[in-house]
């Protein structure tokens, strides 16, 4: 018989290791699928909680955050990028790229999440890895709202509810309770993942260290 692992996967959209991350516990998993079944559960990360309507461009706005310079920036975007092909994730990092605000997009997901109870199929991890890919691999606004909608339909959720999600403000306040539930829990940066609320795997580890984890709780969590 598998056994059963929840885990709660807390990240932002416009988190690089956090696609990369996902993608690393997607491997992890595929290669125990044998012995456990999992409820991953997403829970919200805001990166830039204050950024603006439209936006502001990657390099600029990393180099005045962290004090780096463009060229530091870039390095790290290749190992990014590299990181992300050795677990299939790709990344098109431009100098156009932008970052954006992600609250709606935090909305939409945990409504995909309650949509599970109804429509068959992981509806949160098919939209969570999609937006990944729309904002990293082709460079799209995941703020905006017809964006949204339309990776909604595309994993198949309904367009017209995902609409009213996202005009409306359905779900705000339990995307607030969640951000800070987690931060009074100590999370500070993401990716995190908690396994059975209980085993903590911190940044964007490989799939051998996540299957560590996993077969620790297969051996008795101990």
């Amino acid at each position: 018989m598998k056994q059963h692992i929840q885990i709660d996967f807390v990240s932002d959209v416009v988190c690089p290791w956090c696609a990369i991350g996902l993608n690393s516990l997607l491997t992890a998993l595929e290669a125990r699928q044998q012995e456990v079944s999992v409820d991953i559960r997403f829970r919200p990360f805001e990166l830039t909680p204050e950024m603006w309507p439209e936006g502001e461009e990657v390099i600029p706005y990393l180099c005045k955050k962290y004090g780096m310079t463009e060229e530091q920036v870039a390095e790290n975007q290749q190992t990014i990028t590299e990181r992300g092909a050795n677990v299939g994730f790709t990344f098109d990092f431009r100098a156009d790229s932008r970052k954006w605000n992600t609250f709606d997009a935090h909305r939409l997901i945990h409504w995909a999440s309650a949509s599970e109870k109804a429509e068959k199929g992981n509806k949160a991890l098919l939209l969570k890895h999609l937006l990944f890919q729309r904002y990293f691999t082709e460079n799209q606004n995941i703020s905006d709202h017809a964006i949204l909608q339309q990776a909604a339909e595309d994993v198949g959720l309904d367009a017209t509810e995902a609409a009213e999600v996202l005009a409306g403000d359905r779900y705000a306040g339990d995307v607030r309770y969640e951000e800070q539930l987690w931060q009074e829990r100590g999370i500070r940066s993401v990716p995190a993942m908690v396994f059975n609320e209980k085993f903590l795997v911190s940044g964007a580890q490989p799939p051998a260290a996540i299957e560590q984890v996993i077969d620790r709780i297969l051996d008795g969590g101990q």
